[in-house]
């Protein structure tokens, strides 16, 4: 990872430090430009000034003679001279250091003729002619010392834009390739963090079939392998829960199997006629063992669905027959608890498993049952929708919770038990209607009903091609874990 940062940090600090080079560069330069032609400004006046001085103390001197005047004017010409070679060290063209030479030594040549010249004397009138000539050559001096700061300064634009183009130019090259090496380190990393994602996933799902293997940084390598350790201990888990849920649910068959056979041999008068309390009570007997068996069978379901052993039994029924028969099957219980039905089925024939079909209406009539109090409403729907079947199963119980609603159909969850709730059941019906129903490609959801109660709605296709079996490991069976 830090490789990869440098890598990525490598062109934002090249970019970085060559605009910081190359403004440092235009900074100097504008630094300079301002000195110099502050300075060539400075001395351009003084050659002026001096010129004027040198011209008035020579007309001065014509006039009233003496050797103060002379003073002053080789004090004069030595400004000059000054403010000459101060501009000859600027960065000038070779014409305007020709004309600051000429400028001295005229003026050098002017002091030593008037020092030469009586005051008086007709060659006086000649030397001072001569001074407008160094007017002249000053104001050549200024003006080409102005046109070359002119220069320099437009030269300074010019580069101030070239590093402008050169600068945007860095970044438009830059950004990509920044954005490259950063997507070619995020793959390299993201690619074995997103497998390790889809393996925790696939972990919460129940899905313990595939191998963990990531290939990877160290680091993420040695957590795939704990997560491979977990994998194989969750298998371990799940397979042993299966062997246990079979052999239970086998082992309490046969006893249950005499229970049931016993119960039937009274009720049908075998052993002698039952009296009225004999019989209610060979009833109750027979009722619970009914439940009971309903209970093994969805764990026998489960099991078998969890150990990849059922597929689905296709064929062709009638869904109002079906429907009628597992009412009769409850009927005892509906009676009992005083349960008003209301069962609005059209003639429908799908092509399902039969058996399938009949366990999820049963064991969404039997959780409706559990939680309907005693005088209540359960509906039962079914109805064509395009090409699937609708089924609802709406009771008038105390509904089930918003935050139970994402756990209520895995295996062995129970929730919470109403007050007044009847016995609690194992947990496993809701999680084999959900096997079911994934098995012949449908769908379950919770609705909310519209008197408060719990409302489940099945949709299952009418056409089932097909059997399709269900894997432990598959994305569809989500409850073993």
């Amino acid at each position: 990872m830090l490789v990869g940062f440098t890598i990525v940090a490598i062109p934002l600090l090249f970019a970085i430090v060559s605009a910081a080079v190359q403004m440092n560069r235009l900074s100097n330069r504008s630094q300079e430009l301002v000195i110099h032609g502050m300075q060539g400004t400075r001395n351009t006046q003084l050659l002026f000034e001096n010129i004027g001085v040198l011209e008035r103390t020579a007309r001065l001197y014509q006039i009233l003679g003496g050797p103060d005047l002379l003073d002053t004017y080789a004090r004069a010409t030595g400004r000059l001279e000054q403010a000459a070679g101060a501009l000859e060290r600027l960065p000038l063209d070779a014409p305007t250091r020709a004309d600051l030479r000429s400028l001295e030594e005229e003026a050098r040549a002017m002091l030593v003729r008037m020092r030469a010249t009586a005051p008086s004397a007709a060659p006086m009138n000649a030397l001072i002619g001569e001074f407008p000539h160094l007017s002249d050559i000053a104001s050549r001096i200024s003006n080409r010392s102005n046109a070359q700061i002119d220069l320099d300064l437009t030269n300074l634009q010019l580069a101030a834009e070239h590093t402008r183009h050169t600068l945007l130019w860095q970044t438009l090259l830059l950004v990509p390739l920044t954005l490259a090496v950063v997507g070619v380190f995020t793959y390299l990393f993201g690619r074995p963090i997103r497998a390790i994602d889809r393996a925790i996933n696939e972990l919460g799902r129940g899905a313990f079939s595939r191998p963990i293997t990531i290939r990877g940084p160290k680091d993420l390598e040695h957590l795939a392998e704990q997560l491979e350790w977990l994998r194989s201990r969750l298998l371990e888990l799940a397979q042993e829960k299966n062997r246990f849920l079979r052999h239970m649910s086998h082992e309490l068959k046969t006893p249950l199997a005499n229970i049931r056979e016993g119960t039937e041999l009274l009720m049908d008068g075998a052993v002698g006629e039952l009296r009225g309390a004999q019989r209610e009570v060979a009833a109750i007997l027979r009722e619970n063992s009914m439940k009971l068996q309903r209970l093994i069978e969805n764990l026998l379901s489960f099991s078998a669905w969890q150990a990849k052993s059922v597929g689905l039994e296709v064929s062709e029924f009638r869904m109002r027959p079906l429907v009628k028969s597992v009412l009769e099957n409850q009927q005892l219980t509906l009676v009992a608890q005083r349960v008003r039905l209301d069962v609005q089925v059209e003639d429908l024939t799908p092509l399902a498993d039969r058996s399938k079909v009949r366990l999820i209406l049963d064991n969404l009539l039997s959780n409706a049952i559990k939680f309907t109090p005693r005088g209540g409403t359960i509906s039962i729907h079914a109805r064509r929708e395009g090409a699937q079947m609708v089924l609802d199963v709406i009771d008038s119980g105390p509904g089930v919770p918003a935050e139970e609603r994402a756990q209520i159909f895995e295996a062995f969850y129970q929730g919470r038990i109403p007050q007044g709730g009847h016995v609690k059941g194992t947990g496993i019906g809701l999680s084999v209607v959900t096997e079911f129903v994934n098995a012949h490609g449908g769908s379950i959801e919770i609705l909310d009903a519209p008197a408060g109660g719990a409302h489940f709605r099945v949709r299952l296709p009418l056409r089932q091609s097909m059997p399709a079996p269900t894997d432990l490991n598959s994305e569809n069976t989500v409850h073993a874990a």
